[in-house]
């Protein structure tokens, strides 16, 4: 859950808001790859070679996943229902 204190997500804005401006930098066909790598340099970097610590950072994955989906996604489809009206 990406619901953690203010003062920890202002730290993590100031390191990230450099890497984001740099990745919309990127075109399209370039940026899904920075991002692929990014995540897995992280990931890789924290996580020590043992399956539990894989199987933990693939739910973290699957988490970032669905709230992404729930929060951005979901909303936006919301919308374009609306907007154009409902498939079925």
């Amino acid at each position: 859950m990406p619901y953690i204190k203010k003062e920890e997500r202002q730290e993590l804005d100031k390191l990230l808001q450099p890497l984001i401006d740099f990745l919309k930098t990127k075109g399209t066909e370039e940026v899904d790859g920075q991002i692929n790598y990014t995540f897995t340099r992280v990931l890789a970097s924290l996580y020590k070679p043992r399956y539990f610590n894989y199987n933990r950072a693939m739910g973290v994955l699957e988490c970032i996943k669905q709230e992404f989906y729930r929060r951005v996604v979901a909303p936006y489809e919301d919308k374009k229902k609306e907007e154009n009206g409902d498939v079925y």
